[in-house]
């Protein structure tokens, strides 16, 4: 069976590209990232005949690769960014009820050691303004507290210095599964979906709208349809795309998982260390250590955790829990991705870290959208924005938004942590969470890649399981293997690499 062929059980029938030859919407939205699937889901919620295309897989680009949190972002409140962290901020208390399952509350403490540059009263008013910018109730209620208390939450901190510290609350979520979700909240309103399919080419027509052409990636088969209105919202990709007007700067950022025990905190702590702030967040059985924040050049689909990254990374949480002495041999997993991030107009040169995280819509051509900027936490206001100018273009009376107040279509698997590795979790995925490649299943859909130090096992499991669902023989069973070890960054490898390097 050709993935043309399979129909997703209980949802939208994958049929062949040229079922869509000629076909016309109100909306085409290229990119499927959180940013693309938030306009898919608000678009159809009002109403608008919607298709979204991706070139790669939904959540490929930087919506899997965050530091997995929903937060108005305390820094950026130093940085005086207040309208930032409000927005940021109220959305966050918004998806923790359209999206609970993906929104888990998680205490951030912030330790202040004496010459690091932070004070503990400013942050302690701080924290207390943050609360007050969720709409006058966080997730959880902030504290400030003295050394010995701090270290109560926090064992094995750094007693040289310590002065105290603050706690404020922020939530734990899954980048992907957010996506995901969301596209399929956005299909369940009627909008057309399509990974693997790239978007060629689109022509402003004499009468007005878009002549567009896609483009099956599997097959290389290509077809014109027209849209009154295209959205860009393919994040890091965006500059690239004709007739786009966006200009981005892109920053790296890396993460690498730990087992718990190396480092048992119950608590997420933060790490400032300079202008870049890194967190130690609790996952289950495991914890993430991140983010980096540095220039990259690149292309986006080629950004890798380089091993002076996870070097980097692993210096400032020693220097924070000097006992821990995490080595490169503890990392069982890491994920790196850049942030498409709105190019200053200045001339002015800020360090990554200070630039701002702000989001922007566009129409350059008429009719033609672009949408830029940003964080995961603002992503549905994004959307509500984008809907509302493209309505006005449209002189469509469209009925407000409704994305605050709907809950989210939760998948049967969805969570912050990773489900079992059963194969009734496979079924799921392959049936109606548009997963044809084993790569789809292991580092997006489920996030066994990243939890599991057993790769190798459950990605031979895996591919057994998705075999038996798509009708994989052998030698696509075995592509599909190779194609996984290709897309998944594997440190162990530089680990090794390191130590035959000090021989």
């Amino acid at each position: 069976m050709t993935e043309a062929e399979r129909t997703e059980k209980g949802g939208e029938e994958r049929v062949g590209i040229g079922a869509l030859a000629g076909k016309s919407f109100d909306l085409l939205i290229v990119g499927g990232g959180i940013v693309g699937s938030g306009v898919a889901r608000d678009a159809a919620l009002r109403g608008l005949r919607t298709l979204l295309v991706e070139q790669s897989d939904f959540a490929s680009g930087t919506s899997s690769r965050s530091s997995r949190l929903l937060h108005g972002g305390l820094r950026y409140l130093a940085q005086g960014r207040i309208k930032l962290v409000h927005e940021a901020s109220v959305e966050k208390m918004r998806l923790s009820k359209i999206a609970p399952h993906l929104c888990h509350p998680l205490a951030f403490l912030f330790p202040v050691w004496k010459g690091s540059g932070w004070s503990r009263w400013q942050l302690a008013i701080g924290v207390k303004i943050y609360d007050w910018l969720c709409g006058g109730r966080n997730l959880g209620k902030s504290r400030s507290y003295g050394a010995d208390e701090l270290l109560k939450h926090a064992p094995g901190l750094r007693k040289e210095g310590l002065k105290g510290g603050t706690s404020h609350f922020d939530a734990l979520t899954q980048d992907a599964r957010l996506v995901i979700d969301t596209l399929r909240s956005a299909r369940e309103s009627g909008a057309l979906l399509r990974n693997y399919t790239s978007f060629v080419s689109a022509e402003l027509t004499t009468q007005g709208g878009w002549k567009c052409l896609i483009s099956d990636r599997g097959t290389g088969e290509t077809v014109e349809v027209r849209s009154r209105a295209v959205i860009n919202a393919a994040g890091a990709w965006s500059a690239e795309i004709p007739h786009s007007t966006v200009k981005l700067r892109l920053t790296k950022g890396i993460h690498v998982v730990i087992d718990r025990a190396r480092l048992p905190v119950s608590e997420a702590v933060v790490l400032a260390e300079g202008d870049r702030i890194l967190f130690v967040i609790p996952w289950g059985d495991r914890i993430i250590l991140g983010t980096t924040d540095t220039e990259y050049l690149g292309d986006p689909a080629a950004v890798r955790t380089e091993l002076a990254d996870i070097e980097y990374v692993l210096r400032v949480v020693n220097g924070a829990f000097p006992d821990a002495r995490i080595s490169l041999e503890d990392v069982i997993s890491s994920w790196s991705g850049v942030r498409p991030l709105i190019a200053p107009r200045h001339q002015k040169k800020d360090a990554p870290s200070d630039v701002s995280r702000n989001h922007e819509i566009r129409m350059g051509d008429p009719g033609w959208f672009d949408v830029a900027g940003g964080k995961l936490t603002t992503y549905r206001l994004m959307a509500e924005q984008t809907v509302d100018q493209v309505g006005r273009f449209l002189g469509l009376s469209l009925p407000a938004s409704k994305t605050a107040e709907i809950p989210l279509n939760a998948g049967a698997q969805s969570g912050v942590l990773p489900p079992p590795v059963e194969q009734s979790v496979v079924a799921e995925c392959c049936q109606r969470e548009w997963t044809y490649h084993l790569d789809d299943l292991l580092l997006r859909r489920t996030s066994w890649h990243y939890y599991h130090p057993n790769q190798e096992e459950i990605a031979r499991r895996a591919a057994q399981w998705m075999a038996s669902e798509l009708g994989w023989d052998e030698e696509r069973t075995e592509q599909e293997l190779l194609r996984y070890r290709e897309a998944a960054e594997h440190p162990q490898q530089l680990a090794t690499s390191a130590a035959e390097a000090r021989r």
